[in-house]
């Protein structure tokens, strides 16, 4: 379904993406762990072009281009198969929970009004937000906030969604609520890739999982097998700094 080969990124002299290869198939739900600095996040946003890779290729379904020299045309191609969920919500503040969900059901994809109102109302209702559908982002704590940001994402109906750590931003009691959310998606078979750095939510919803350090794809496999049976010494330095030693026997 989706396929990316190849990512180079450099930020100055520093470079953050080191021929990274990502495999995504209708269903998958795709964990990319690893600590600060790896590269997680520049992956994610290459995908989704809001971030232009130095190097790399995509194909995503029939569509195939260099991620480099991609055009505007083809961007919004790749758009329309995919949504983000940001670590920070990127909500429009003067607008409304609905109007956050609906503005880009109308100006990005053309559907009229009162079309995308119903279609807003579901999603909202989806995340558990339907009472909260006229409250300002203000008015909402920060787990309403970032579900009212995956409600955006799924009214658009995209082919994958991308995740980029989206409870890193929250007070640890509202986790949950927004966890709870993913994981009801992934019950769905909504094709997500996901960063994150919530081991136990990884190891219950990933099909495969990713491990990254230092730019590159360090080890990849079903979470049984990086969890429990991590090949490389790096996968199993950052699991015994990240996970219980009884949970997990590394």
């Amino acid at each position: 379904m989706l396929k990316v080969k190849n990512i180079y990124k450099k930020y100055k002299q520093e470079e953050v993406l080191k021929g990274v290869d990502i495999t995504v198939e209708k269903g998958d739900v795709v964990v990319v762990l690893g600590p600060s600095g790896s590269g997680k996040t520049t992956l994610l946003r290459c995908m989704n072009f809001l971030e232009r890779a130095d190097q790399g290729e995509m194909e995503f379904d029939t569509i195939s281009i260099d991620m480099h020299k991609v055009s505007s045309k083809e961007i919004g191609k790749i758009r329309q198969k995919t949504a983000f969920v940001f670590q920070n919500y990127n909500l429009f503040q003067n607008k409304t929970a609905l109007e956050n969900v609906t503005t880009g059901l109308i100006v990005g994809r053309g559907i009229v009004k009162t079309k995308a109102v119903e279609i807003g109302m579901k999603a909202l209702e989806k995340v558990g937000l339907a009472d909260r559908a006229s409250f300002y982002p203000s008015q909402l704590s920060g787990g309403q906030q970032q579900r009212v940001g995956i409600a955006r994402a799924i009214a658009v109906e995209p082919d994958v969604i991308l995740f980029d750590e989206p409870t890193s931003a929250l007070d640890p009691e509202l986790v949950g609520e927004v966890l709870a959310v993913i994981k009801q998606l992934a019950k769905e078979g909504k094709t997500m890739v996901i960063v994150t750095h919530e081991m136990k939510f990884a190891a219950d919803v990933a099909t495969n999982v990713v491990f990254m350090a230092d730019g590159k794809i360090v080890e990849e496999g079903p979470p049984k097998e990086i969890f429990l049976r991590p090949k490389e010494e790096r996968t199993k330095t950052f699991l015994r700094r990240i996970l219980p030693q009884e949970e997990y026997n590394i």
